[in-house]
């Protein structure tokens, strides 16, 4: 699982937020998709997914039109799920 971390450097339109959605809607058909949506105390906002490996993840944070843009830089991190089946990873 990964995340992209999303910084806001210039500000969006209503067409670049319309293509946004569409990439996470695509997302979310692939079954990529876990968790997403913008900081309400951080200029940004996150998108949390599943992707095979590190490049597969920066591929599909570098298609996200608010970054191929240039209106937001992001940084990407594994994440490692923490539940009541590997008993929150003791």
């Amino acid at each position: 699982m990964y995340v992209y971390l999303m910084n806001n450097i210039k500000p969006l339109n209503e067409e670049l937020i319309k293509s946004h959605v569409e990439h996470l809607k695509k997302l979310k058909s692939q079954g990529k998709l876990v968790l997403c949506g913008p900081f309400t105390d951080y200029p940004g906002g996150m998108v949390v997914f599943l992707a095979e490996d590190l490049a597969e993840a920066m591929n599909i944070a570098k298609a996200d039109p608010f970054i191929a843009s240039g209106c937001k830089s992001f940084e990407i991190r594994t994440l490692e799920s923490a539940n009541d089946e590997n008993n929150y990873l003791l």
